[in-house]
Order: structure tokens, then C-alpha cells, then sequence
């Protein structure tokens, strides 16, 4: 069921992402041409105050929306993806976390990207100064589980990683999953 690589060649190479044209052949013997994105992976947190959800409002030009999503961000080379969340955390709401878990690794888009995505459960949050990268600029929330779960109900959040995150915290949290 694998498709054997034959030739790959790199179209674009830019500070975060590479685009790529792959060759492969079929199972049947057939060839065609795959289209990637190669990501570096990534992490996103659900970063729990007491009985809230932060999550952060920011303007993303590929959608050309502004959209409210859980922290997230892209793990740096060589970068342990625990060390990125709390990097991550840190940076873009002010909060540092003395309990960390993680929940789960999942690809985010896997007909196109490579990109990997490990998220992350951070508790015990202490405040400090938020440390925005240069391009960045959000603003940070707390919201209840309830305004959480609706806000994705209501279309609100609609970025799939936070309704992941959320989604799966919501399900552990209340005992409607198996934990490992």
C-alpha cells in the first residue's frame, strides 16, 4: 500500500516551510506527482487557569480572519517539543506552568503536510510579562469550559487544533475518554 519515492524536488525553501514535488510510484506500477508541505512541527497548549481556558485572539492572513485559537507554535531545529509549549506559553500569554502533560501527537493536514502537532496540558499557571515575537500581536482570554465548548459550537473557534485540544481536555477532564 506504500507509494515507492522515485524523485523529489524541492520548488521553495523559505524560513519555516519547504514546498516539494515528489514523483511516486503506485501500487499499481502507475506514477504521479504528490504536492507537500514540509513543516517543522509544532506544539499547542491548553493552558488551564482554575476552571479557565486561555486562549488567544489573532489575525491569520492565510484565512484572512481574525481567529480565536488555543497557544501554539513552531518547534525551532533541533527543539524538544516540551520545551517549545512552554517556550510557547510563555511568549504569548505571560504564563509559565508548574504541571505539564501531554495529551496527544496528531498530523494536522496529512494530504498535503508533513506537520506534526504535540499538544500539550499545562496547569498550575503563574503569570508574568507576555513576550510577543516582533510579528506578533494577540490579545489573550480566559474563558469557562461552557463558553469554550459553545464558542466552538457556534463556529467562534474554528481553528482545528484548538478544537482538538479543547475538545479532548473537555473529554479526559470529565471522564468520557480513556486515559493511558
Amino acid at each position: 500500500m506504500r507509494e515507492k519515492l522515485l524523485h523529489s524536488d524541492i520548488k521553495f525553501r523559505g524560513k519555516v516551510l519547504e514546498f516539494r514535488l515528489d514523483t511516486v510510484e503506485l501500487v499499481n506500477g502507475k506514477t504521479a506527482t504528490r504536492e507537500l508541505v514540509i513543516h517543522p512541527g509544532a506544539v499547542s497548549i491548553v493552558a488551564l487557569d482554575g476552571e479557565k481556558i486561555i486562549i488567544v485572539k489573532q489575525y491569520r492572513h492565510p484565512v484572512g480572519e481574525i481567529l480565536w485559537e488555543i497557544p501554539a507554535g513552531k518547534l525551532d531545529p533541533g527543539e524538544e517539543p516540551l520545551h517549545c509549549a512552554q517556550r510557547e506559553l510563555y511568549e504569548e500569554t505571560g504564563c509559565r506552568a508548574m504541571d505539564w502533560k501531554h495529551l496527544s501527537t496528531f498530523y494536522t493536514t496529512p494530504g498535503f503536510s508533513n506537520e506534526i502537532m504535540h499538544l500539550y496540558l499545562a496547569t498550575g499557571l503563574v503569570q508574568e510579562e507576555q513576550s510577543l515575537d516582533e510579528d506578533e500581536f494577540l490579545s489573550v482570554e480566559k474563558v469557562s469550559w461552557q463558553e469554550a465548548m459553545s464558542m466552538i459550537a457556534r463556529g467562534e473557534i474554528k481553528d482545528a487544533k484548538s478544537i482538538v485540544g479543547i475538545c479532548l481536555t473537555y473529554a479526559v477532564k470529565t471522564g468520557r475518554t480513556v486515559q493511558s
